[in-house]
């Protein structure tokens, strides 16, 4: 690949949405350390904006034919570097659980490797369902969690405070449920095509593409 060609697929319009997601890390974890009700509120929008463009970019780049190989690197990388980010703020903050995060991260250091070996085998595993499933509940969990604060919430025959800290809390053990359920599945699937075979039903599964979590 030329340096021509390098910048061309760095700089086209998925890539630049994917770059920008990390570019907001800091301005996320700037406005979440400061702690005030106004900073709380920010933080959560812009992390929801920037969860929204992890779809965005995938879409775009499947809907416009522009899956390259800095994408498929940039892309998973940054899902997890905006959710591991927060979630690590979220700990020092003392709004999420130690053990919840190291489980999460576990996960994806599990789930990334078998992906390496299964690949290193010339054996590629498709992502189920759970995946995203996982991806979307720790979305919403952690955009609550950055909220934090008791609003009220108008349900149109009246306003009920909600304690959004612990509707995430909640929503982030759910999600860490789909997280396991997940990583069991893939670890199924990499036993199956790598000892069992593809007559077992594991080997030579479609890739994950673009803007599918796994």
């Amino acid at each position: 690949m030329s340096a021509r060609s390098l910048r061309r697929e760095a700089l086209n319009l998925p890539n630049a949405i994917t770059m920008v997601r990390i570019a907001m890390i800091p301005v996320i974890l700037w406005y979440t350390y400061h702690e005030s009700r106004r900073d709380s509120f920010v933080a959560a929008n812009l992390y929801a904006v920037t969860g929204a463009t992890d779809f965005l970019d995938g879409w775009v780049a499947r809907r416009r034919g522009l899956v390259t190989v800095i994408g498929k690197f940039l892309d998973p990388l940054a899902d997890k570097l905006v959710v591991m980010a927060a979630l690590v703020m979220l700990v020092h903050l003392g709004r999420v659980a130690a053990w919840v995060v190291i489980a999460i991260m576990a996960r994806e250091f599990i789930v990334t490797g078998l992906r390496t070996i299964a690949m290193s085998e010339g054996i590629v595993i498709a992502a189920g369902q759970e995946g995203k499933h996982k991806t979307a509940f720790q979305v919403v969990a952690i955009t609550f969690l950055l909220l934090h604060y008791v609003y009220p919430l108008d349900l149109g025959f009246g306003a009920v405070d909600v304690d959004y800290n612990r509707v995430g809390t909640w929503l982030l053990y759910l999600s860490l449920v789909f997280s396991v359920w997940s990583a069991v599945n893939y670890f199924a699937g990499f036993i199956r095509a790598v000892y069992r075979g593809p007559e077992a039903g594991g080997g030579n599964a479609l890739d994950t593409p673009r803007g599918h979590p796994l």
